[in-house]
């Protein structure tokens, strides 16, 4: 008796064709990234597409978050525990990317008004490489945040927000 494949298995095979096909990230390399395994239960004719609104959801998350960090009207009150920990070269690393995010944007709005297999392979292809940069600029950010905390916030203030 064969053993029936699990809906992950044939996500699996499934995107091993398009992998090979386009040059895409392995699929452990962009399911650790994205979770792209959520889409094991989705039914679709369009694979590819579905993995790029995966891995857009992570990106306009985090444009958000950078977007408060930098923009902070309205914001979370965390946010400017934040904004006081944070030291010129923090805003400049968030700012690089949040750039690259806001590019990224960008290209998923035009690949989103049209289909097209390959365009939407080449912005996963593509967006993957960028997270890689954009993520350590963060992970950076946050080392920062974390070394800076402490002494920022214990520090007397003479401000409500200082």
């Amino acid at each position: 008796m064969a053993k029936e494949k699990s809906p992950l298995d044939e996500l699996k095979k499934d995107y091993s064709k398009l992998e090979k096909k386009y040059n895409l990230p392995a699929f452990e390399n962009l399911n650790q990234e994205f979770q792209v395994e959520k889409i094991a239960e989705c039914e679709t004719d369009y694979l590819i597409r579905e993995i790029r609104r995966i891995m857009a959801d992570k990106f306009v998350n985090y444009l958000r978050f950078i977007e408060s960090v930098l923009n902070p009207a309205n914001s979370p009150m965390f946010v400017f525990s934040i904004i006081r920990a944070m030291t010129m070269d923090d805003k400049k690393r968030l700012t690089d990317s949040y750039k690259k995010l806001a590019e990224i944007q960008i290209n998923l709005i035009e690949v989103d008004v049209e289909f097209s297999e390959d365009k939407e392979a080449e912005f996963v292809r593509n967006s993957y490489i960028a997270w890689q940069d954009v993520k350590k600029e963060i992970l950076d950010f946050l080392n920062s945040i974390n070394s800076n905390w402490k002494k920022k916030i214990d520090s007397p203030d003479k401000g409500y927000f200082n």
